[in-house]
């Protein structure tokens, strides 16, 4: 009696939630173990526009030949089935140091969805999917410090974990309270332009996209996270992982893939992230991370064990990012009265790029290329 009023609670309020232990999480691996991923046809691309409680985004990365480093992104959110909020992101990146990034986040106004949800409007606001399937197309003017009109093309398969890349939340996981989705487009080719009150950014290069669907309040879902985003001339190694709150016993959950063009290397439950070396934040007492160690370990189609990894130095954090401060209100109301949530990112992008390991079967491979990476830290896990 006293879960079900503390969940009832949780739900309504956003606060902590009962410890109901890793038997309430189906983790998107057991699937995996069966079918290790999934190749992504339209279908899959589909927004879920739920009803409720629910934060679900379009991220696109961009990696231009001319050094620069962004993403745009729109947010659909949903607070308890009783208030809708859209919001589009845009953030341009200087790795160099030049100048500081360039941050862009407004609400959108009069949000709808193409007839078969893979396009998303809304006004001064188009995030617009090819009629083939292989290109988005990003545009917004709701900012004028940044005027987004950019192309993402898929060259390698997209691909999600499992059957459906769903990791089920619930004490009866036939009928779950909750769910987490990733699907990814590996490896990209970008084009376009970004309008800054600097002048005109060309964002010719490489990319990723990843379509994420938080089916229930995110703070319950995830305590930390880790992204990585590696894109080198021929390969490409992208990975996902976060860690649930003890009330779903701090079960990790992992999936990324390799990709070169044309081709899944491999893919699925095959990531794993750790962070070698920490230094405390002062701030906010998180462990920063200063030293990490990124691993992929698959099988490629033909049954070639594919491994990969990146260990060494992130040098200097490119972005710190209180998330309270930038979110916008709406997520705050989700989170607000959940004891012991100050959710911050640490972004990083080494100047020098890194060199990623891979073995391929019998091949060695060393690629040096871009990495971009973030970790997230929102609510303690001990």
């Amino acid at each position: 009696m006293l879960n079900w009023a503390k969940k009832t609670l949780a739900d309504v309020a956003g606060t902590e939630e009962p410890i109901y232990g890793p038997s309430a999480i189906r983790s998107v691996a057991e699937d995996a173990k069966t079918t290790p991923y999934t190749e992504l046809t339209r279908n899959d691309l589909k927004w879920e526009v739920m009803t409720s409680t629910c934060v679900e985004s379009q991220v696109f990365y961009f990696m231009s030949d001319n050094g620069y480093i962004a993403f745009a992104q729109v947010i659909y959110s949903n607070v308890a089935g009783i208030r809708t909020t859209c919001q589009f992101n845009c953030k341009i990146m200087y790795p160099d140091g030049s100048k500081p990034h360039l941050w862009s986040s407004t609400p959108l106004q009069h949000h709808e969805f193409s007839k078969d949800k893979t396009s998303f409007y809304a006004t001064d606001c188009a995030v617009e999917l090819a009629e083939d399937g292989n290109s988005y197309t990003i545009k917004s003017m709701n900012d004028p410090q940044s005027i987004v009109n950019l192309k993402l093309t898929k060259v390698a398969p997209g691909f999600m974990a499992g059957k459906d890349g769903k990791t089920l939340f619930g004490t009866d996981l036939k009928h779950p309270w909750g769910s987490m989705r990733h699907a990814f487009w590996p490896r990209c080719t970008t084009e376009g332009t970004v309008m800054t009150k600097d002048g005109l950014i060309d964002f010719k290069g490489r990319g990723f996209f990843v379509h994420a669907l938080q089916g229930m309040k995110p703070h319950h879902a995830a305590a930390r996270w880790n992204f990585v985003n590696f894109q080198g001339p021929t390969y490409s190694a992208v990975m996902m992982e976060f860690t649930t709150p003890p009330s779903y016993g701090a079960t990790v959950v992992g999936v990324g893939g390799l990709a070169k063009e044309g081709e899944i290397i491999t893919a699925g439950a095959i990531t794993s992230a750790k962070h070698l070396k920490t230094k405390q934040d002062t701030e906010n007492d998180w462990p920063e991370p200063t030293e990490v160690r990124f691993a992929w370990s698959g099988t490629t189609k033909d049954g070639k064990p594919a491994e990969a990894n990146f260990e060494g130095s992130l040098g200097d954090r490119m972005d710190r990012i209180d998330v309270m401060a930038e979110v916008p209100g709406f997520v705050k109301k989700i989170v607000a009265g959940a004891a012991g949530t100050k959710p911050y990112i640490y972004q990083f992008a080494p100047k020098d790029g890194i060199e990623l390991k891979m073995k391929i079967g019998d091949e060695e491979i060393v690629e040096k290329g871009v990495l971009f990476t973030e970790a997230t830290f929102i609510s303690a896990i001990e």
